[in-house]
């Protein structure tokens, strides 16, 4: 049994260290927004707004004072990794080749957990709106492989762990042609990113641990995890947005967003989670309307000038890794459209229901507040991989916090 639990330990955290693909790149998906398709360029309103366009901070509303989030804690994981682990929780006490044939079972199939916290405070004052965050999450992914023998590695990894920093900051300018909104932000990452593949060696290895804490202390595996798969980096960049809003009297409240992320030292080298300069743009409506509280609807394109590239990694019976960074122009993985219409808002309890398109398919999500509990859920898939070679990845996603 401890064996099972071993190898239960190191599927949800070693082995989803990943890809064979990877996918575009980003810091932190708000479930809000995903639920919303990840439409948010020409919305904002929230704080986490500094990750898709620093501009939108200028919706936060004045009469709310401070806007504080603490413990916002999150959680995406894909429907094959609860699949996969509650089928390693019967496995019972059967053979170290028993469980490795269960990783056959799943082969070329991609699973990704996601973790983070993101904490933050912000203030619209009567000069400027402001925001200050800080995010720590984990990007753990990985892809089995049915290498059973020889050198080959059967679990192919890519993973990070990181912490960023975030202060933002926007303003509302009042013109004859309309409001428009400028916002700007500075932050600073750090983290840790891990690319490779374990064979069924190490596996094996794994397997005979009686003590799981050991594979993150003084086992072999561990140190072979630190040598030859964990790279440092940082990055400083800076994101430039403006918000327009034209015909304030209008019963639509339209509104035209432009982004320009991850300006200055943002390549994070060759790592796995590095941060390419894109420029984004979307635009909104939220019109009138009778026994709803709030209706948004909303449409982006991501990444005009198609700056994010699809990492493929090639491993070799030597158990060596090399990749390449391809470029990827898929216009329909750059389209978001999102509806969000909100039900509910009182001073005791809020709801939110959201639906939209992600990478030309469903997402759909609801927002739920109680006094100062917030509960939000989502749902979104993601494509892995480019090109003729793509991996369809169905994720969900829960976030618990707590704000006023």
């Amino acid at each position: 049994m401890k064996r099972s639990i071993v190898l239960l330990l190191f599927t949800c955290v070693t082995t989803s260290l990943m890809a064979l693909g990877g996918e575009f790149a980003y810091l932190y998906k708000d479930s809000r927004i995903m639920g919303m398709g990840g439409a948010n360029i020409a919305v904002g309103g929230y704080s986490t707004s500094l990750f898709s366009n620093p501009s939108g901070l200028a919706s936060i509303q004045k009469d709310e004072g401070f806007v504080v989030e603490v413990l916002g804690l999150g959680l995406t994981g894909s429907n094959n990794i609860l699949e996969f682990t509650q089928e390693v929780t019967k496995l019972g006490n059967s053979t170290t080749n028993e469980k490795l044939a269960m990783v056959t079972k799943y082969n070329g199939r991609h699973f990704q957990i996601d973790s983070s916290n993101y904490s933050s405070i912000s203030k619209n004052s009567d000069l400027f709106v402001w925001s200050a965050g800080l995010l720590s999450a984990m990007d753990l992914n990985f892809e089995a492989h049915s290498n059973l023998n020889g050198a080959a590695g059967i679990l192919d990894t890519s993973s990070r762990v990181y912490n960023t920093l975030l202060l933002g900051a926007a303003k509302e300018y009042k013109t004859e042609a309309g409001l428009v909104d400028i916002g700007v932000t500075v932050k600073y990452i750090w983290q840790k990113s891990y690319e490779g593949t374990f064979t069924a060696t190490d596996l094996k290895d794994l397997a005979s641990l009686t003590d799981p804490s050991a594979v993150f202390t003084n086992s072999s595996l561990s140190k072979m995890i630190r040598k030859d798969f964990e790279k440092d980096s940082s990055g400083f960049g800076i994101d430039l947005g403006v918000n327009y809003h034209p015909f304030q009297n209008s019963i639509l409240h339209p509104s035209f967003g432009l982004s320009m992320m991850n300006m200055g030292s943002m390549g994070m080298g060759n790592n796995y989670g590095k941060q390419p300069f894109t420029v984004n743009i979307g635009a909104a409506i939220q019109p009138e309307v009778s026994y709803i509280d709030r209706l948004v609807l909303a449409v982006d394109y991501v990444d005009i000038f198609n700056a994010n590239s699809i990492r493929t990694y090639t491993y070799s019976a030597d158990n060596a890794i090399s990749f390449t960074d391809d470029t990827d122009s898929d216009i329909m993985k750059r389209l978001r459209l999102g509806a969000g219409i909100g039900l509910i808002d009182s001073h005791f309890f809020s709801t939110q229901v959201n639906l939209g398109m992600y990478q030309s398919d469903y997402t759909a999500g609801l927002d739920m507040t109680i006094f100062v509990l917030k509960l939000n859920l989502a749902t979104y898939k993601e494509e892995i991989g480019t090109g003729s070679v793509t991996i369809p990845d169905r994720r969900y996603m829960v976030q618990l916090g707590i704000g006023w």
